[in-house]
């Protein structure tokens, strides 16, 4: 008979389950957090992938000559091989005392006994689903400030995502370091003072040339944004936020007004029709070409290469070329 699933922080088994890894690794962490303010001397064996074999779990849930409190995290529970898959759920029938197992699963349909044994056994479960939509990572952005103790307006938690993107350890280490080096309530002002450099618009305006095309007078922008000042990093985040843009509205509902539009996307109603203007003859290829040379960019930028300056140039004429229909031709 299935146990009552559990809440306590310090369960005997918690099964932490999803693909997105900053998640995964912040539900391992608190747990930890948890044995550790319990157990100050709390030995803590953290599994990497494809570790466990058969025979080890029983070694490492054997009793202690200190009688410390244990821990030990199982990554990637969906690979377990089948022999340790037997002890595993054997275990789970009856945990050793003091030890706590914490199995990270990444979900499916693979190595889903291990799944439904830690339920049966009365587990304490973490959900942690991949987060991919853009208002879950809007929300994600707002309670990392809150989590933080910092307000932040609407704007500026957009504009943070426009800038780093949609990595959530990214977003994470970006809302810290904003929490911890500001005053007051964060806007859209602060957001682009950190993230785009000291002329901002200008970056923008580099990408906003080349998601329509315009290839000489995009590289003729990009040649007075690096004059004025303004940062490499920053022009990358122009250009991955233009092209983000154009990926998202495209594949969104046509039909759909741009305000319906706007709060399905988390983006304000006038780039909504801005982006539209821009589409042209972006293709799905053409955005994954020019993502890709962003990212080449941005790894160029810092510290890659040996001359940024040039990095970009071959990425603004990449996006521009995708602009044009050609994206993927290379």
């Amino acid at each position: 008979m299935a146990r009552k699933p559990s809440e306590d922080l310090l369960s005997p088994v918690t099964l932490v389950i999803g693909q997105e890894e900053l998640l995964l690794d912040r539900a391992v962490a608190q747990t930890v957090a948890a044995a550790r303010a319990a157990d100050a001397d709390t030995d803590v064996r953290d599994l990497a992938p494809g570790v466990l074999q058969p025979g080890m779990l029983a070694e490492l849930t054997s009793p202690s000559l200190f009688s410390e409190r244990k821990v030990i995290v199982v990554r990637a529970a969906q690979d377990v091989p089948a022999d340790a898959v037997k002890e595993l759920k054997a275990y789970l029938e009856d945990p050793a005392p003091e030890t706590m197992l914490v199995l990270v699963h990444a979900g499916g349909a693979k190595g889903k006994g291990v799944v439904d044994a830690a339920r049966k056994a009365g587990a304490r479960e973490v959900s942690c689903p991949k987060v991919t939509k853009p208002a879950e990572k809007l929300a994600f952005v707002r309670a990392e400030f809150r989590t933080a103790g910092r307000s932040a307006t609407e704007d500026a938690c957009r504009a943070l995502l426009d800038a780093v993107g949609s990595d959530l350890r990214e977003l994470a280490s970006a809302c810290s370091q904003l929490a911890a080096d500001t005053e007051g309530t964060i806007d859209e002002a602060v957001v682009a003072r950190y993230y785009t450099g000291r002329a901002e618009s200008t970056g923008f305006q580099v990408a906003d040339l080349a998601v329509t095309g315009r290839t000489a007078e995009a590289l003729g922008q990009l040649r007075w944004a690096l004059a004025v000042g303004e940062k490499p990093t920053g022009i990358v985040y122009a250009l991955a936020s233009g092209v983000r843009a154009i990926g998202r509205v495209a594949t969104a509902d046509r039909s759909m007004r741009p305000a319906d539009l706007a709060r399905e996307l988390g983006m304000p109603p006038w780039k909504i029709d801005r982006v539209r203007q821009q589409m042209g003859r972006w293709s799905g290829d053409a955005v994954a070409h020019a993502l890709q040379a962003i990212a080449q960019a941005d790894a160029a930028v810092k510290g890659g290469a040996t001359d940024p300056a040039y990095a970009l140039e071959q990425c603004v004429v990449t996006i521009s070329r995708a602009a044009r229909g050609a994206g993927a031709a290379r």
